[in-house]
C-alpha cells in the first residue's frame, strides 16, 4: 500500500500511469466520485496488483470466499464498494487477498456506536471489527440503569460475527457525564452493588460479550473507590464469562492535575480490568485553539506513560475519526469550532480551493481558507484525519505492543482509516 500526496498539476490519470494502474481503479478504492477535480495535499491509497475474481452469475460470496479459501468478511474488507453486503452482480471485479499474508502482529479493534447509527454506515464498518460497543448506558441515582434501545445494532454486530460490548458511562438522567453520579456510585455501596447487578442482568438479557466502564469527571478523592469497584465488578463478572474494559482519559504522569485525570490510576485501574482504552483524542477540541485532534506527539507520550503502568497487552490505542473547523482568529472563551468530518473536510477544501498541508509533528492534516462574511473576509482553520495520520497513530499499536485499536466514533464513514488499518494488520475475531 503506498499513500500518495496529490501535487499541484496532478490528476487521477496521471496518477494511475505513475503506479501502473487504472484511473478507475483509483477512483474506486478511493471513494472518488468526481475524478476531475483532486485536491493538492490530499491524500490517495494505491495498492499494489492484487489477485482479482470477476463476478459469475450464480455466484455470491460465500462460494467465493470458500474457492479461495477466505472469509466472507475478508471479501468485504478488501472491497469497500460492496457496503458490506452480500449482493454481486455478474461483471464486478473483486479484489481477492489471501489470509495467510505475513503480518508483524494481529490485533483488536473496535468501534464506538451510537444505538441510531446510519445501518448502511454500520454494515459497511463491520467486516473489520473485532468488537462494537454501543454508547451507552447511563446510571439512575439508586444504581438502576438507564436503558437504551441497542438490540438491533447488538443483532446486527452478531450477524458480521463481531463481538458487542456494552458501555456505562457516568451520565445522568440529562444524558451528560456529572461527578455528581460518580461520586453516588463510588460513594455509596448499596448504589454500586445495584449497578453492578443490573450490569450482569443487561450483559446476560443483551447477549453482549462484556462491558466498558467509562466514568469521567471523578474527584481525585475516588480514584481507589473507582479501582475497588472494577475490580469488584471484575469478581463477580469473571466467572459468568464476561469481559471488562474501562476506559481512560489520557494522562502523561501519576500526578497530572484536573478532574479529568485524578479520578483514573492507571496501574490499579490497568490491573482490575481485562481491557483499558486510551481516549487519545480531544487535543483539538469544541473550546480550545486550532490543532490536531490527536497529535502524534502527544498520544506517544500518553502511550509511554501507559505502558509503563498497565501491560501493554492490555492496552487500546484510542483513534478519532473526526476533526474540526475553527473560525479565526480564536478567543479564548468565546470561539466554538464545530465537528467536521474526514471526508467532509476534503471536500471543503475543494470546494474553497484550499490546499491541504501537513503538520509534521502532529502527523495531522490541516488547511486554512476563507468565506466572505457581511463584506468582510472570514478565516477558518480545519484540522482532520486522513491515511497519513492514520497510519502514523496505528504505528504505535505495534511499535508498543498494545493490544489493538478503539475508533471514537462510527458515525461517519471514512473508508481510508478502515483500508489503512486493514492493510496494516490482520484483524482478531472473536466470532468465527
Amino acid at each position: 500500500m503506498i499513500i500518495y500526496r496529490v501535487n499541484r498539476g496532478d490528476s487521477l490519470y496521471t496518477i494511475a500511469r505513475r503506479f501502473g494502474t487504472s484511473a478507475q481503479i483509483l477512483a474506486r478504492d478511493n471513494e472518488i466520485n468526481d475524478p476531475r477535480s483532486l485536491v493538492v495535499g490530499q491524500k490517495l491509497l494505491i495498492f499494489e496488483p492484487r489477485q482479482t475474481y470477476t463476478v459469475r452469475r450464480g455466484d455470491n460470496l460465500y462460494s467465493i470466499a470458500q474457492q479461495f479459501g477466505v472469509s466472507v468478511n475478508s471479501l468485504l474488507r478488501n472491497n469497500t464498494f460492496l457496503g458490506g453486503r452480500n449482493t454481486l452482480e455478474a461483471g464486478q471485479v473483486l479484489t481477492v487477498i489471501p489470509e495467510d499474508t505475513t503480518y508483524s502482529k494481529e490485533i483488536s479493534t473496535n468501534v464506538y456506536v451510537y444505538p441510531n447509527i446510519d445501518r448502511d454506515i454500520l454494515r459497511r464498518t463491520l467486516p473489520y471489527l473485532t468488537y462494537m460497543t454501543v454508547f451507552t448506558y447511563g446510571i439512575e441515582e439508586d444504581g438502576e440503569l438507564i436503558e437504551i434501545d441497542d438490540d438491533e445494532v447488538i443483532e446486527l454486530a452478531r450477524e458480521y460475527g463481531v463481538a458487542p460490548v456494552m458501555l456505562v458511562a457516568t451520565l445522568g438522567e440529562n444524558g451528560k457525564f456529572s461527578s455528581a453520579v460518580a461520586e453516588r456510585v463510588l460513594g455509596d455501596v448499596d448504589v454500586r452493588n445495584t449497578l453492578i447487578e443490573e450490569i450482569v442482568m443487561t450483559l446476560s438479557r443483551k447477549r453482549y460479550v462484556g462491558v466498558d466502564i467509562d466514568f469521567e469527571y471523578i474527584p481525585a478523592e475516588y480514584a481507589d473507590a473507582y479501582a475497588q469497584f472494577i475490580r469488584a465488578l471484575k469478581a463477580r463478572l469473571e466467572p459468568l464469562g464476561f469481559s471488562v474494559f474501562v476506559s481512560l482519559s489520557p494522562k502523561t504522569s501519576d500526578t497530572q492535575e484536573g478532574l479529568l485525570y485524578e479520578g483514573h490510576d492507571y496501574a490499579a485501574l490497568g490491573e482490575a480490568a481485562d481491557r483499558a482504552f486510551l481516549m487519545t483524542y480531544e487535543w483539538g477540541y469544541t473550546y480550545g485553539p486550532p490543532m490536531a485532534v490527536s497529535p502524534f506527539n502527544k498520544v506517544e507520550e500518553v502511550v509511554q506513560y501507559a505502558v509503563s503502568r498497565i501491560p501493554n497487552e492490555k492496552l487500546v490505542l484510542g483513534v478519532p475519526n473526526y476533526g474540526y473547523n475553527w473560525k479565526l482568529p480564536f478567543i479564548q472563551g468565546e470561539s466554538r469550532a464545530y465537528s467536521i468530518g474526514n471526508t467532509q473536510a476534503v471536500e471543503l477544501a475543494r470546494e474553497k480551493r484550499a490546499a491541504i498541508e501537513f503538520d509534521e509533528t502532529a502527523a495531522a492534516p490541516y488547511f486554512n481558507y476563507y468565506d466572505r462574511v457581511n463584506g468582510s473576509a472570514e478565516e477558518h482553520e480545519v484540522w482532520f484525519e486522513d491515511a497519513d495520520s492514520i497510519a502514523s497513530l496505528i504505528s504505535l499499536v505495534e511499535e508498543y505492543g498494545l493490544d489493538g485499536i478503539g475508533v471514537w466514533n462510527g458515525t461517519r464513514w471514512f473508508a481510508p482509516l478502515w483500508q489503512v488499518i486493514n492493510a496494516t494488520y490482520p484483524i482478531r475475531k472473536i466470532f468465527r
